[in-house]
């Protein structure tokens, strides 16, 4: 893929007939959930259940998020999917320390290879001010993001405007460490798409790209929010156009300063703009 995902879409472990939905819903990654989703009584079969699935190649990418990494649960879960070829990533919920993504890129290495890919969500007042530290904790994580429910809990955050600062902070943690841009938490309310429009526009304004998902009703209000306007693609074209005649900074005919910081991002905007053609 030659741009990051923009959608993420979460499946239960231990409903396989909702993974298989998931990975036919158009999805740019399947996520398929052994925490939180799944009931304590079910661990064990979803566990299963997903490891006999990514014993063959998926047709679009299946990260696994496997079991808080501080409890009993998440060495089972490692020993279980981490080697197995229909995986793409393991997505590490409440990260707090980046010694944990040091020990599990150790615990998940098969004996002829590297780690997977890791992701690490960071939910909690403690992983916040460790973004950084956590994001350049190890060469196999690739992504860091936030897990908003519970870092509300922990916050005591009423409302949403109060979660700003550390969507912020994990941006610039994810940016500083050469990681792509993070992808926003789920819009828990399935049924208000014009909420979740308005949250992803925030979003993208804060610097987000893409977003976590867990119905395939959100997918297109949240690939529609995050792929360029037909303005910003003109704007864009216009300006690498510019920049190619003429090199070094200079003023467009409109008025307006474009440099070699500009000229990046207009390129990035175009880069995403060409995803559903390529």
């Amino acid at each position: 893929m030659t741009t990051p995902p923009l959608t993420w879409l979460y499946a239960p472990g231990d409903r396989p007939y909702v993974v298989a939905k998931a990975l036919a819903a158009g999805a740019d990654v399947v996520v398929i959930d052994l925490e939180d989703a799944v009931a304590p009584d079910r661990k064990e079969y979803a566990r299963a259940a997903t490891a006999e699935l990514l014993s063959h190649p998926q047709p679009v990418p299946v990260h696994v998020r496997v079991n808080a990494l501080d409890g009993p649960l998440a060495p089972w879960d490692l020993e279980a999917v981490a080697a197995l070829p229909g995986l793409a990533g393991l997505r590490l919920p409440k990260v707090m320390t980046p010694e944990q993504i040091i020990r599990t890129a150790e615990r998940s290495a098969p004996a002829a290879g590297g780690a997977p890919a890791l992701y690490a969500l960071l939910e909690s007042a403690l992983a916040v001010e460790h973004a950084y530290a956590i994001a350049s904790a190890h060469p196999c994580l690739r992504g860091i993001a936030l897990g908003e429910s519970d870092l509300r809990a922990d916050l005591g955050v009423r409302e949403d405007a109060g979660l700003d600062w550390s969507r912020s902070r994990v941006v610039g943690a994810a940016r500083a460490a050469g990681l792509p841009p993070s992808p926003q938490s789920v819009h828990p309310d399935i049924r208000d798409l014009e909420g979740l429009a308005s949250s992803c526009a925030r979003g993208r304004a804060l610097g987000f790209l893409g977003r976590a998902a867990i119905h395939p009703r959100q997918l297109p209000i949240i690939e529609r929010a995050y792929l360029p306007t037909a303005r910003e693609v003109e704007e864009a074209e216009t300006i690498v156009k510019a920049a190619t005649a003429q090199q070094g900074a200079q003023a467009l005919p409109d008025g307006r300063f474009i440099d070699a910081a500009v000229v990046a991002a207009a390129q990035r905007t175009l880069s995403l703009a060409r995803r559903n053609h390529s």
